[in-house]
């Protein structure tokens, strides 16, 4: 597979943010927008042109999280992409700044990029089943 075939960000995965009180950020999202919150935020569900389950993660952190590191910014993107560990070839190839190494868990493959502006962006190969 070349690098132009290669399938990069196939979606929105998540937006994280750090806040004072996460409890009580997703209390006020909960009772003023309607946002069925649990632990983590709130998964939302939605189904991609193939007709499979796919989740979007919404999840505030405490302010004094350090899994945003290396950045200092107060939110984190994560996109959804096809094929982890080949993307992230061919990122470091185009030069791109992989930050720690990737991990595996049941629900998806996890990897870790900054964009030119110091924001580190989440890379999650899913598997959305594991929510269900």
């Amino acid at each position: 597979m070349s690098n132009k075939d290669l399938k990069r960000v196939t979606g929105l995965g998540g937006f994280f943010f750090k806040c004072d009180d996460p409890n009580a950020t997703k209390d006020w999202y909960k009772n003023h927008l309607g946002i069925p919150t649990d632990q983590y935020g709130w998964t939302f569900w939605w189904k991609d042109k193939d007709g499979n389950d796919c989740s979007t993660q919404w999840s505030p952190f405490p302010a004094e999280t350090k899994y945003f590191e290396p950045s200092r910014k107060q939110f984190m993107m994560n996109f959804r992409v096809d094929n982890l560990e080949a993307l992230l070839e061919v990122l470091k190839e185009e030069g791109v700044t992989v930050v720690g190494e990737m991990e595996s868990y049941d629900y998806g493959k996890f990897g870790w990029i900054l964009d030119p502006d110091g924001n580190k962006i989440e890379l999650w190969e899913p598997v959305d089943k594991a929510f269900l």
